[in-house]
Parts: structure tokens; C-alpha cells; sequence
């Protein structure tokens, strides 16, 4: 007896007759037609596999301007931007802080020196959370520090403790060696470059841009709910890249 071909495959075939039809370059049988991406590709039969993976769509660009001791800064990181950085998996938000703000950069006797809004506490409160990013390199290892520093009751004394708590393998001394050294400078002139550039020119802190723009109702609705601007943004970028699918996309759960 033959063996019975499944009833999935058969409805497969019939949907691509009259007359089995196959694209040029699929060499593979029908059975296998929707085993993978490539081979529904290959055999023009992508629409018809429902069951596929989509790939991810690009995750939603949010970048942050802002001053370590600014109190409507340190509200949108620890309120807004922490929570749904925690709800969201990493396929869906990006995530890229520059602690400059409103400082000034100055070359005094060929020696760059930065004078910050809050006073000489909170240029050194945006180094060393420059010099985390640094040294931690890893988004996922530092922002939950830099968000123990900004919720904490002194941002600038709590490092060690932070460490302890949300990164224990991230070395304090050399967080400290970069905030006296050469490297701090260099990063903090970085993160003023970066601020400089910004088009249009940042009028405020925190100042946020959204896949590279801000306006003032990105900021709005930012500042509003961030978690809703993140879903809808990236849902848009799912639809655009994926016009034929009818799947809609799910949330995975992040492991914290």
C-alpha cells in the first residue's frame, strides 16, 4: 500500500494546480515546501505557509539626552523608560543614554573641561555613568545600575553599592580610574559631540529622540506612555515590513 501523503500537503498542492505548477528553482518535493523561509521562498508558495516564523521587525531607536541629577530626567528613566525596558524583550527597543544635557564644554589652557547645570556634582555624576556604559558595555548589564544611581538618594555614592546589587562583575576601580583618567574626558567629549549634533538642537533635558527624530509630540507621547508609543511604533515597522502577513505579532516575556 502506498504510504498516505498528509492532508495538509495534498491542500498545498491543490492550492498551486492547475496543472502543479512549480517555480523555476524550487527542486525540492512538495512536502518540504514550507519546511523553511527560504524553500517557501524558492517555491513561491511563502503565502500559503501560514505556520512560518516571521523575523523580527527593527527595534524601536529611543535615545536619551539627559543630566544625571536633572529631576525631571531622573523622573523618565526610573518612572518610564526602566519599567518598559523591563517589559519589552530587546528585538523591540533600543536603547541609547547620553549624559551631557545642558553641560558646556571648555577648552581651558588646551585641557577640555565640561561645566554642568546642576553644579560640579552632577558633571561628575554623568562621567561616571559614561564610564559604566564603558566599562560594562553591555546595555542589559548597565542600565539597571544606572537605574539604581538615578532612584537612589545620591547619585554619586551609591556606585559601589549599585555594583553589588545589579552587577557584581563589573569592576568599581575601573569605572574610577576612567572618571580620573584620560577616558572620562574623552567619553564626555563624545557624549557633547553627540549632543551638539542633535537636529533640531535640544531645547531641554531630558530630550528624547524616537528612530532618530524628536518632536514635540514624540516627546509628548514619550513622556505619556512610552510602553503604548514603543507597541504601536514597532507594530507600524511590523506591517510595513511584513505587508502579506496576516500574523499578527506577539510580545514575548524577558527574562530578568
Amino acid at each position: 500500500m502506498a504510504p498516505a501523503v498528509p492532508l495538509a500537503v495534498l491542500a498545498l498542492v491543490a492550492l498551486v494546480a492547475p496543472g502543479l505548477g512549480v517555480a523555476t528553482g524550487c527542486d525540492y518535493p512538495p512536502h518540504r515546501w514550507c519546511s523553511s523561509r527560504d524553500t517557501a521562498v524558492a517555491c513561491k508558495v511563502e503565502s500559503r505557509c501560514p505556520s512560518l516564523p516571521h523575523p523580527a521587525a527593527e527595534p524601536v531607536q529611543l535615545s536619551l539626552y539627559y543630566e544625571s541629577l536633572c529631576p525631571a530626567c531622573r523622573d523618565f528613566l526610573v518612572m518610564k523608560l526602566f519599567p518598559t525596558w523591563l517589559l519589552l524583550p530587546e528585538e523591540m527597543l533600543s536603547i541609547t543614554l547620553v549624559p551631557y544635557g545642558n553641560a558646556q564644554e571648555r577648552n581651558i589652557s588646551g585641557k577640555l573641561d565640561f561645566k554642568c547645570q546642576h553644579g560640579p556634582e552632577e558633571c561628575l555624576g554623568n562621567m561616571m555613568e559614561a564610564c559604566l556604559m564603558h566599562e560594562a558595555k553591555n546595555f542589559s548589564t548597565y542600565f539597571p545600575v544606572i537605574f539604581c544611581l538615578e532612584s537612589g538618594s545620591s547619585v554619586t555614592k551609591n556606585l559601589e553599592a549599585c555594583l553589588q546589587i545589579y552587577a557584581p562583575e563589573v569592576d568599581s576601580g575601573r569605572i574610577t580610574a576612567c572618571v580620573q583618567g584620560d577616558t572620562g574626558v574623552a567619553l564626555m567629549h563624545h557624549n557633547a559631540q553627540m549632543t551638539d549634533a542633535l537636529d533640531p538642537p535640544h531645547q531641554y533635558v531630558p530630550w528624547i529622540t524616537v528612530n532618530g527624530k524628536h518632536t514635540d509630540e514624540l516627546q509628548a507621547q514619550a513622556e505619556a506612555s512610552l510602553l503604548g508609543l514603543v507597541c504601536h511604533l514597532y507594530q507600524d515597522h511590523w506591517a510595513r515590513d511584513y505587508p502579506s502577513s496576516h500574523q499578527s505579532f506577539s510580545i514575548p516575556k524577558q527574562q530578568v
